[in-house]
């Protein structure tokens, strides 16, 4: 069968890409910004310091790594005091994952060398260009990160079904939500032009959500609340493909900014929100259990 001269082309571009981007940001370098690291070093460190207690499995599929390789990674920088391992309570076989103080300070040396490298290139850039480059960055992340269309959809929620109350039911339970919305409190929410909600589907099966509620409060702004996904269907990229589509209705609503409030504990989450360029910012509601406050530019 003759190749399709289309996806050739496209191959080649991304080849091109890639050869370009390696060479730019030095990943070829046997230390990863001119650290002791190297890149896969770097990548556990980080993955580890934003997902206190994550397993060496799930470590493993994160960074899509095979056993053997990830096992001696991690006795490397156990070996160096730069990670702990704990036996899991409920799998002996499962070791959870910590950085040590000087784990902690290495990660944020590499934070820091990476930020340094990255505004280094972004100063080349005229500041128009800038924003053009983060955004087809961020469009390509998305791209990439979608897993395949038949396994996960995302839909909009026109009533209020039973199984998005028992979803956001199961939300506040999770993160231990005080101040909860009750049925009406939905039913006026999906009412307004200006908020809305989607659940996300695993195989047919309602697995996640998140809401846009407007914040009268802040011209032009709305705000991210009940982003949750169920534990079992985590992996799956469906916290971002929620989020896609929350920005994406802010965006056809003209808005200019959407805030969120979360608290210190939710490391994941928060690595998340920076990944996708949310800012931390002054506190812009009285909610009591909040501590931490984050908004991004439409």
């Amino acid at each position: 069968m003759a190749a399709d001269p289309r996806l050739a082309a496209q191959i080649s571009s991304i080849r091109e890409f890639n050869r370009f981007y390696t060479a730019k940001l030095g990943l070829l370098r046997k230390h990863h910004l001119d650290s002791k690291f190297s890149l896969s070093e770097g990548r556990t460190l980080y993955e580890i310091g934003s997902r206190p207690g994550i397993t060496a499995s799930e470590l493993r599929e994160a960074l899509s790594l095979d056993r053997g390789y990830i096992s001696r990674l991690l006795a490397s920088l156990t070996r160096r005091k730069l990670i702990r391992q704990s036996t899991s309570d409920e799998d002996a076989r499962e070791k959870h994952l910590s950085l040590t103080a000087s784990g902690e300070r290495s990660r944020a040396q590499l934070d820091e060398g990476s930020n340094h490298q990255i505004a280094t290139i972004l100063d080349t850039l005229d500041p128009s260009l800038r924003n053009d480059l983060v955004d087809s960055l961020q469009r390509a992340h998305g791209i990439l990160s979608r897993p395949p269309s038949s396994a996960v959809s995302i839909e909009r929620l026109t009533k209020p079904l039973p199984a998005a109350l028992e979803i956001l039911e199961e939300y506040y339970e999770a993160v231990h939500v005080v101040k909860r919305d009750k049925p009406a409190d939905l039913q006026a929410l999906l009412a307004e032009p200006t908020s809305a909600m989607w659940l996300a589907r695993l195989n047919s099966e309602i697995v996640g959500c998140v809401v846009l509620r407007n914040l009268p409060s802040i011209p032009h702004s709305g705000e991210c609340k009940r982003l949750y996904v169920r534990p079992a269907a985590r992996g799956h990229h469906i916290a971002t493909l929620l989020l896609d589509a929350l920005e994406e209705q802010a965006r056809n609503l003209k808005l200019k900014w959407i805030y969120l409030d979360t608290y210190d504990d939710l490391k994941p989450a928060i690595a998340l929100y920076e990944q996708r360029g949310y800012e931390r910012c002054g506190r812009y509601n009285d909610n009591p259990q909040a501590t931490l406050f984050m908004r991004k530019r439409i």
